[in-house]
């Protein structure tokens, strides 16, 4: 019987403030909502393992303070990560609105690679009435990015399990694709014996 493979993924999660960001986190990893809000001052860190097929994956997830104050510190935090998801409020137009900006301060911190950064975007705060970005402007917006969109509520635990173990999934793709071309390059490094020498 083989032993389970064990990776580490760090993943950060980004987007304005108010979002619901730390709200969508602790909901997936301590199944829990608080109504109180309180602003993340750079980033909090929370751990989670889960099981993917034949791997166990232990789950680093970055909160990221949404603060404009605090984003060139907060972007620091975005290197070495394997994934990202890119929260907005549906009932605040402006925080979609930002998605670009902060789409791309994450792709510029990361290693361009040839595999493509797996990214997830939620639209949080479904449950609320007062909705103003239509379900079909975001799909758009996904739609020409080839990002996957899930319609959540971090209050419900709608869609919050679903879209981050998405997330995981495709950062695993990743990772293995990663190790396997480095293991291939590896092989090519070493001397090629139909080579004739010299003399």
């Amino acid at each position: 019987m083989n032993p389970r493979k064990k990776v580490d993924l760090k993943l950060i999660i980004v987007g304005a403030i108010g979002v619901g960001k730390t709200s969508l986190l602790h909901q997936y990893v301590h199944k829990t909502f608080y109504e109180e809000y309180q602003t993340t001052l750079g980033a909090s860190i929370l751990s989670k393992i889960i099981i993917l097929g034949d791997t166990t994956l232990k789950l680093q997830i970055w909160d990221t303070g949404g603060q404009e104050r605090f984003r060139s510190m907060v972007s620091t935090f975005y290197k070495g990560s394997d994934g990202c998801i890119l929260a907005f409020d549906v009932t605040d137009l402006e925080s979609f609105e930002a998605l670009d900006i902060w789409r791309g301060d994450v792709l510029a911190k990361i290693v361009p690679m040839e595999q493509s950064y797996p990214m997830v975007l939620l639209g949080n705060k479904i449950d609320l009435a007062d909705r103003k970005v239509p379900q079909e402007v975001a799909q758009g917006w996904c739609r020409e990015k080839d990002i996957p969109y899930f319609e959540v509520s971090a209050k419900n635990n709608i869609n919050v399990v679903q879209a981050f173990e998405m997330l995981a999934s495709r950062a695993l793709t990743r990772y293995q694709s990663i190790l396997e071309n480095h293991l291939t390059e590896s092989i090519k490094l070493s001397p090629d014996p139909s080579r004739s020498r010299c003399c």
